[in-house]
C-alpha cells in the first residue's frame, strides 16, 4: 500500500486462500464509485427475498435480507431523495482479479471461420465451434442490425450471470477489432496502419509484423514488444523509444545501431552493453576506436556475444523500477503518475491501483489494456477511450458513462448488462426502459445480485457460473462466462497454468502454499476442467496450410544467403514446441536485407520468450544492493541482479 494508507482489515482470497489487505483509500474509492438510484417510495420486494426493505434514513447503511437468512450490507441513504448502492470490498486477491479479467481476452489467436451475416469466410478471434454469433467488422459496424432487437426482461427467477450468458451467446460479436488499416487482416487491434501482419495493438504503424504494442508512427518492426514514439528498423526488442536499427535490445531510447544492449539512452554503435548514457563505439561497456569497433562488428556472432552480455549485465546494477517523473508511485513502467499503487505501463495518470497499459487515467482500480483518458472505472478489461464510471464490463469502446457489467458498448450512457449496443441509454439486458422505468428497475436487480443462490445456477462441464453462497453484485463476470478458453487467454501469458506456479506477492501469514496460480496436467479427455467451475479450455486446432515438406529448425541453414527463396512454400518445425510455421515473403525479405538468420522458434514461442524477458507484475521488499535502504521493486530477493535504488542508480549511471 502507498505510505498514505491504513489497513482497516486483511481479507483472505476465496479462490487462491491468499492473504490481501483493504485500506481506508480502498473503501472511500469503493463508496466513490458507487452507484446512485432515486429513493423509492416502498422499498422493492424482490422475488426470492423474504421481506421488503425498511424506510431508508440519511447516512444509515442499510442490510439486504437474505434468501437463507441473515442481511449483508449494501445500502446507503443520502438524505437528498437518493440511495447508493455500495460496492462491497474485493473477495478476491488482486493477482486473482486480474487472472479473472485477463481470462476474457484473446488476442493473438486468429482463426478461419464464416461470417454469421454473411456467409462469407473471415478471420476472427472466435474459432468456428465457440458457440457465438460472429459478424465481419463491417457489418458489425453498420446499421444492417440492431443490437436492442435481441433485448431481454429481466428474470427474477435466475442469477443475473446466467441470464448475461445467454445474451452474450446471442448478441453479434465483432471478429476483430481494427480501423482504416490497409492490409492488415491478421491483426487485432489494429488502427490506421498498413502492411502488418501477426501482430497486437498497433497504432499508426507499417510494416509491423508478429509484435505486440507498437505505437505513434513505428515502422519495420519486427518480433517486438512496446515500440513507439517514430522507431524504426526494430528488430527482437523490446521497450524501445524513438530508436533506429535496433537488436535484440531492452529498454532504450533515443538510440540507433545498438545490439544486444540493456538500459541504454543517447548511445549509438554500441554492442552488448547497458547502462550507458551518451555513448558511441562500446562492446561490453569498454570503449573502441570507430575502426576497431568497425572491425569486431563485422565478427558479430549472436551466440557467443550474447553469453558475454549476459555475464556483464548480472555484474551490473539495475534500477529498482523504472519511473519518470513520477510522485508516490509502486510498480513499473511509469512515467508521469501520482499515487499509483501496483500500477504498470502507466502515463500521465494519477491515483490508480492494480492496473496495466493506461494513459490520462484518474481515480480507477483493477483495469488493464488500452485504457485512455478513463475516470472513476473499476474491474475493467479493455475500455479503449473515454469511459467514466464503467464497472465490471470489458471491451468498451470510446464515449460510455455510467455503464455496468458491460459488453462491447460504444457511446452508451446508463446501461447495465448489455451487449453490442451504439449509442444507447437507459438498457438493461438489450432492452430498451425510459429513465425512469430504468432507475425503478435496477436497484431491483442489483438486490438481486445481492442475494447469494441457494443453488449453483448453471452446472455442467465448466462447473457453476455462480457457486451456492456467492453473491454476484460486486464481482466481475466469471472466467466461465469467457468466449475463449483458458489456453486462448492472455491470462494464460501472465498466470500460465500447466507451469511450476510462481511465489504470491501477497503471501498468506500462516504456513503452507502460498501459491496464487496453478499447475495442472491437460489434455485429452481432462482439457477443459482445469479448475473445475472457473476456466474452460480450448481443444480446437485450426487446419495448417498446405505446404510442400516440413523441415525441423536444426536443418536450416545458418547462413541467410543459403535459404533458398522455396522456402516460403516449406513449414518450419518448432525448435522447441515441434510446432509448424511459415514464413512469409515480408519477412524474408527483412532478414535477407538485415543480414538476419531464420528464425527457429514458432511465433507463439518466439513471444513468450519476450515477454518472459519482462519482470513479473509483483512488487518485493527487498534491500538496495548500495545503501542498503529498503525496496519496493519487481525484483526478487533471490533474483542474482544488482539492484540499486533510484538515488544510487542515477549517482552511479548519470
Amino acid at each position: 500500500m502507498l505510505p498514505d494508507e491504513k489497513i482497516i482489515e486483511t481479507k483472505t482470497c476465496r479462490h487462491c486462500g491468499a492473504s490481501f489487505d483493504i485500506t481506508d483509500k480502498d473503501l472511500e474509492f469503493y463508496e466513490k464509485i458507487s452507484p446512485i438510484f432515486p429513493n423509492p417510495v416502498v422499498s422493492f420486494s424482490t422475488p426470492g427475498l423474504k421481506q421488503a426493505f425498511p424506510p431508508r434514513e440519511k447516512g444509515v447503511e442499510e442490510n439486504i435480507p437474505l434468501n437463507g437468512g441473515g442481511t449483508k450490507w449494501g445500502v446507503l441513504s443520502l438524505g437528498n431523495g437518493k440511495i447508493k448502492y455500495l460496492i462491497p470490498s474485493p473477495t478476491l486477491c488482486p493477482n486473482c482479479r486480474e487472472q479473472r479479467r485477463r481470462s476474457l481476452r484473446n488476442e493473438r489467436n486468429l482463426y478461419k471461420r464464416k461470417c454469421d451475416f454473411s456467409g462469407k469466410d473471415i478471420i476472427s478471434i472466435y474459432s468456428p465451434d465457440k458457440p457465438y454469433k460472429v459478424y465481419d467488422q463491417e457489418i458489425w459496424w453498420s446499421d444492417k442490425w440492431e443490437a436492442t432487437d435481441y433485448g431481454k426482461e429481466f428474470d427474477f427467477s435466475k442469477s443475473f450471470f446466467e441470464q448475461f450468458d445467454i445474451l452474450l451467446k446471442q448478441v453479434p460479436l465483432m471478429n476483430l477489432c481494427g480501423q482504416s488499416n490497409e492490409d492488415c487482416d491478421y491483426t487485432f487491434d489494429c488502427n490506421f496502419s498498413k502492411n502488418c501482419y501477426m501482430s497486437v495493438i498497433v497504432d499508426d504503424g507499417e510494416n509491423v509484423l508478429y509484435s505486440n504494442r507498437v505505437f505513434s508512427r513505428s515502422k519495420d518492426v519486427i518480433d517486438s514488444y512496446y515500440v513507439f514514439n517514430q522507431s524504426s528498423l526494430i528488430y527482437d526488442s523490446s521497450y524501445i523509444n524513438n530508436c533506429y536499427n535496433m537488436k535484440h535490445c531492452f529498454s532504450c531510447k533515443n538510440s540507433k545501431s545498438l545490439i544486444l544492449c540493456n538500459f541504454c539512452e543517447n548511445c549509438e554503435e554500441c554492442i552488448g552493453s547497458k547502462n550507458l548514457s551518451g555513448k558511441k563505439y562500446y562492446i561490453f561497456n569498454k570503449e573502441y576506436s570507430k575502426e576497431d569497433y568497425l572491425e569486431i562488428k563485422k565478427q558479430f556472432d549472436f551466440k557467443n556475444f550474447k553469453e558475454k552480455a549476459d555475464k556483464l549485465f548480472l555484474s551490473l546494477p539495475i534500477k529498482s523500477n523504472t519511473f519518470t517523473n513520477c510522485e508516490n508511485c509502486q510498480g513499473g513502467d511509469l512515467t508521469g503518475c501520482k499515487n499509483c499503487y501496483y500500477g504498470f505501463n502507466g502515463e500521465d495518470s494519477k491515483n490508480i491501483k492494480y492496473s496495466a497499459y493506461f494513459t490520462e487515467a484518474n481515480d480507477c482500480y483493477d483495469c488493464e489494456d488500452n485504457c485512455y483518458n478513463i475516470n472513476l472505472n473499476y474491474e475493467c478489461q479493455t475500455v479503449i477511450k473515454n469511459n467514466n464510471k464503467v464497472l465490471f464490463s470489458t471491451f468498451m469502446m470510446e464515449g460510455n458513462d455510467e455503464c455496468f457489467y458491460c459488453n462491447a458498448l460504444i457511446g452508451c450512457h446508463n446501461c447495465f448488462g448489455c451487449a453490442g449496443l451504439k449509442n444507447k441509454s437507459y438498457c438493461i439486458l438489450n432492452k430498451q426502459y425510459t429513465k425512469s422505468e430504468y432507475e425503478a428497475l435496477v436497484p431491483k436487480i442489483i438486490e438481486h445480485m445481492m442475494t447469494p443462490p441457494k443453488f449453483p445456477s448453471i452446472e455442467g462441464e465448466s462447473g457453476a457460473i455462480v457457486k451456492q453462497g456467492e453473491q454476484e453484485w460486486g464481482e466481475f463476470f466469471p472466467s466461465s462466462l469467457s468466449p475463449f478458453g483458458y489456453n486462448e487467454t492472455i491470462a494464460q501469458e501472465y498466470f500460465p497454468i500447466n507451469t511450476p506456479p510462481i511465489p504470491h506477492p501477497f503471501p498468506k501469514k500462516e504456513k503452507g502454499n502460498n501459491s496464487c496460480l496453478f499447475s495442472f496436467s491437460l489434455g485429452g479427455k481432462d482439457a477443459g476442467k482445469a479448475d473445475r467451475g472457473t476456466f474452460n479450455w480450448s481443444t480446437y486446432e485450426a487446419p495448417f496450410p498446405k505446404v510442400e515438406k516440413i523441415i525441423p529448425a536444426n536443418k536450416l541453414p545458418e547462413n541467410i544467403a543459403d535459404i533458398p527463396d522455396d522456402i516460403l512454400n516449406w513449414a518450419i518445425e518448432c525448435e522447441v514446441t515441434k510446432k509448424p510455421f511459415r514464413i512469409i515473403k515480408e519477412e524474408l525479405t527483412f532478414y535477407r536485407k538485415h543480414n538476419l538468420p531464420i528464425p527457429r522458434r514458432h511465433p507463439d514461442q518466439r513471444h513468450l520468450d519476450r515477454m518472459s524477458l519482462r519482470n513479473p507484475r509483483h512488487l518485493y521488499t527487498r534491500n538496495c544492493n548500495k545503501c542498503g535502504k529498503k525496496i519496493q521493486t519487481t525484483y526478487a530477493p533471490e533474483r542474482p541482479e544488482i539492484v540499486y535504488c533510484e538515488e544510487c542508480y542515477n549517482s552511479e549511471i548519470y
